[in-house]
């Protein structure tokens, strides 16, 4: 058997100027198929598409983006997976081959993939601030989306040290604000106030804007995720608005002489360089680390702290589906797994998010599930949300709760799912507000599609089937959901769907209600 036919076409768009795509990144969007990218992205080369589908989603979807372009190549189409900059520098290469392999991807015998280089943002922006990467440099997100926030502060701190020219990525976001604060205290511990710093924001694209500062008043300006900031080494100077990074060329040669004093076989003495690789033996310098040395003890830090850095584990955790109530021998348990190094959080959803950091999980799951709690993946997954049925007095249709729940309960969708479940007509608990709810009366169900809880088009669920039997509502409910796995677009949130395809197992979607004679409270 030949190649599939399909084709990933990992494409570098630089920073977003039409001036500044290569030839080959051009040709490839034209023979792609399918465009896969984030919006922005989509938007900045539109001009140059024709009759290409589009795949667009939102920030922080990176995996499902590069999980969509593997299908539609398994499928046999040719796919553009766009990036700006470069797509091997905090691009989508990385991902996209990750998903691959996980399926048993081969490049001799599975779908051909072409990554196609682009200019990375700190080239980019380095070009509008003169020429501040002209020694060693390194890149660091500060995204901790995909990467703990403990390995990034490490790694800046290891970058500082050692005095590197630092472009930093994705340096904050609406919800991300601390992280710049933090790497600003890290690298005021290594470097000067005074230390130069550019902010660029959309290089070389509409709304560009390049300000020069200093490392102690960078955050005295506007950082946003289109901002790449640059920070100067213990070299780097200004002159005339423009960042310079000396490549050292100023301690090999007199540059105002044509007749140089030191011969080349002279210049790597220590007398002649300072900075030399055995400069710290000498006499003069015994008191001080070369560079070179810095960078090495750097390097050993680093390395002697990561081997201590686990893998961190995330689950939500509850006292129940029906119980409300956590015991505090459950409290000490869930305190004691998460011990000093991890975090509880109490989401909107009335949830305990537990991360800790572990390279055992599974033992995690067995102290917390021998101490009676629930446990249910987080993320795009199905989460059911039921209310206390009354501390059980009205518990009839528990059953069916945890039927569903066994079914299709943390079961993996394009989009995080909400089923509400009430058990009683009084509604009390609010289902209705979510993507799918749920209400007991009298023995039977009502069912309820295409709910939103926030926003500013929030939005109460529509009324689709009444009076469903206990097997008729887990068979509906499971059919509805299985449908929107399979069938919705990466993100795609449900009440979206629900309204692009208009029927999901035989209830449509309208723009009323259907009206069910009023009943008496909590029947």
């Amino acid at each position: 058997m030949g190649r599939p036919v399909g084709k990933i076409l990992l494409v570098g768009f630089g920073p977003g100027h039409a001036e500044h795509i290569t030839a080959r990144a051009r040709s490839a969007l034209m023979e792609s198929e399918v465009i896969v990218g984030y919006n922005t992205y989509v938007d900045l080369i539109r001009p140059l598409l024709t009759t290409q589908q589009i795949v667009r989603t939102g920030m922080t979807e990176e995996v499902s983006r590069a999980q969509e372009a593997v299908r539609l190549a398994d499928a046999g189409k040719k796919v553009a997976v766009i990036s700006s900059g470069d797509a091997g520098v905090y691009g989508m290469a990385g991902l996209v081959y990750e998903v691959l392999i996980e399926k048993g991807w081969r490049p001799e015998t599975g779908i051909d993939v072409e990554v196609i280089p682009g200019i990375s943002a700190i080239n980019s922006c380095a070009s509008l601030l003169g020429a501040p990467v002209m020694h060693d440099a390194c890149t660091v997100s500060l995204s901790d989306h995909l990467t703990p926030w403990e390995v990034i502060s490490k790694r800046i701190e290891a970058a500082a040290a050692a005095d590197f020219v630092i472009a930093l990525y994705n340096p904050r976001s609406g919800r991300r604000t601390k992280q710049i604060i933090e790497t600003q205290k890290i690298l005021l511990k290594y470097r000067s106030p005074d230390t130069p710093v550019g902010l660029v924001k959309s290089a070389y694209r509409e709304r560009q804007q390049v300000v020069l500062t200093t490392l102690g008043q960078m955050l005295d300006h506007e950082i946003g995720m289109l901002t790449t900031v640059l920070i100067g080494n213990g070299s780097t100077f200004v002159h005339e608005g423009l960042m310079i990074t000396p490549r050292g060329y100023q301690r090999k040669y007199t540059l105002d002489q044509t007749v140089q004093a030191l011969k080349p076989h002279e210049r790597l003495r220590p007398e002649a360089e300072p900075w030399a690789l055995d400069a710290a033996g000498t006499p003069d310098a015994a008191d001080e680390m070369s560079p070179v040395q810095l960078a090495e003890e750097a390097l050993s830090m680093l390395e002697r702290r990561e081997t201590g850095v686990a893998s961190i584990f995330e689950v939500a955790v509850s006292a129940g589906l029906a119980e409300k109530k956590i015991s505090p021998e459950q409290m000490r348990c869930l305190a004691e797994v998460a011990g000093a190094e991890g975090e509880i959080h109490y989401t909107p959803d009335h949830r305990l998010v537990l991360k800790v950091p572990t390279e055992n999980p599974d033992r995690v799951v067995e102290q917390l599930s021998a101490a009676g709690l629930l446990l249910e993946p987080v993320g795009n997954v199905v989460q059911l949300k039921a209310c206390d049925f009354c501390d059980g007095d009205k518990g009839e249709s528990i059953p069916q709760l945890e039927e569903l729940q066994k079914r299709i309960g943390g079961l993996s969708v394009p989009k995080e799912l909400k089923i509400g479940f009430n058990g009683c007509a009084m509604a009390c608990y609010g289902a209705v507000t979510e993507d799918i709810a749920i209400v007991h009366r009298r023995g039977t169900y009502d069912l309820f599609l295409g709910g939103k809880k926030i926003g500013r088009n929030a939005q109460v669920a529509k009324r689709v089937a009444e009076g469903l039997t206990p097997d008729e509502l887990i068979d509906a409910v499971e059919q509805t959901v299985r449908a929107y796995k399979e069938q919705a677009e990466p993100n795609e949130r449900f009440h979206k769907f629900f309204k692009r395809v208009e029927e999901i197992g035989g209830f449509r979607y309208t723009e009323g209600q259907i009206t069910i004679e009023p009943l008496a409270c909590g029947d």
